[in-house]
């Protein structure tokens, strides 16, 4: 047996580091974003709305919590374990599933409407619409 002071999959580690210190620093993405976690997100702007994508697949809609508070969108719940059933005697080598309590905080721009929210979940996906003021959206001004 030959001993390697690197891990089997480097990158499956380095990863794992670098969600540990996200955690440990605790900080919060913007609408533009940088942190992974889950679930993971797509967030798309348009000029009328924000459009966020969570892919969530598996979870029981009614265990999904999402918080609109001072510009700060917060998804939250839990995603319980499934047991391995390799039969008896079976060892679990490798579980990428990820399982246990999440929470996701995106701040968005000023110019949303926090009483213009909309949130559906189908199929593993949990979309959330957030409209921009109408004081916002594009105007065309006619010139007398």
């Amino acid at each position: 047996m030959e001993f390697s002071p690197f891990p089997r999959d480097m990158f499956a580690e380095l990863e794992r580091l670098q969600r540990q210190i996200q955690q440990s620093v605790e900080l919060s993405p913007s609408i533009r974003g940088f942190a992974r976690g889950f679930p993971a997100l797509n967030v798309a702007s348009t000029p009328e709305s924000v459009e966020i994508y969570g892919f969530a697949p598996g979870l029981d809609p009614s265990k999904i919590e999402l918080q609109l508070e001072r510009g700060v969108l917060s998804i939250f719940g839990e995603r319980p374990s499934e047991p391995v059933d390799g039969g008896e005697g079976a060892s679990v080598h490798l579980s990428e599933r990820f399982s246990g309590r999440f929470h996701r905080v995106i701040s968005l721009s000023d110019d949303l409407d926090p009483n213009e929210v909309s949130a559906t979940y189908r199929h593993g996906v949990l979309h959330v619409s957030i409209k921009r003021h109408k004081s916002a959206l594009p105007r065309r001004i006619n010139i007398n």
